[in-house]
């Protein structure tokens, strides 16, 4: 039997979608209440881990470009929440350290990631198996341009 290619439950792409799609709803009104998108909560995630670094080895790790991530920047700048700074060493370099506004808005969000776990219904050893395989997706889909095949 011949799988239809164009048939949309026969994507990867389309369950992934839908499924990031609704994870990130159900993430909304618990980001509203700390003031934070979806994108300045994983944006800020990265900051209360790391504390300080440059703009583009933040974007690399969010997975996020220069056109995304310098407004959402500025935005979390006007809240507050991090202190954005050219590099003494290399003007070219834009340094992100998280204020202490930043720090402080930690606690109202750390449980957020429980709360969420609660929403989705799916046994911890199946998460962790999820976590791995999408991980193995980005890591090698990065590795390579698919608009090169033919």
């Amino acid at each position: 039997m011949e799988i239809n290619p164009l048939k949309l439950e026969n994507q990867l792409c389309f369950p992934l979608y839908a499924c990031a799609k609704e994870v990130v709803r159900q993430y909304k009104p618990f980001l509203d209440e700390i003031g934070l998108t979806y994108t300045q909560y994983i944006t800020m995630m990265v900051m209360w881990e790391e504390k300080s670094m440059n703009v583009k080895t933040l974007g690399e790790r969010l997975y996020l470009d220069s056109g995304t991530l310098t407004p959402l920047l500025k935005k979390l700048e006007k809240q507050g929440l991090i202190i954005r700074q050219r590099s003494t060493e290399d003007e070219r370099n834009v340094i992100v350290t998280i204020s202490e506004e930043g720090e402080n808005l930690r606690q109202k969000a750390v449980e957020i990631p429980l709360k969420l776990g609660s929403c989705i219904p799916i046994a911890m050893e199946e998460v962790q198996t999820l976590y791995v395989l999408l991980y193995k997706i980005l890591g090698s889909i990065n590795k390579q341009d698919c608009t090169d095949k033919k």
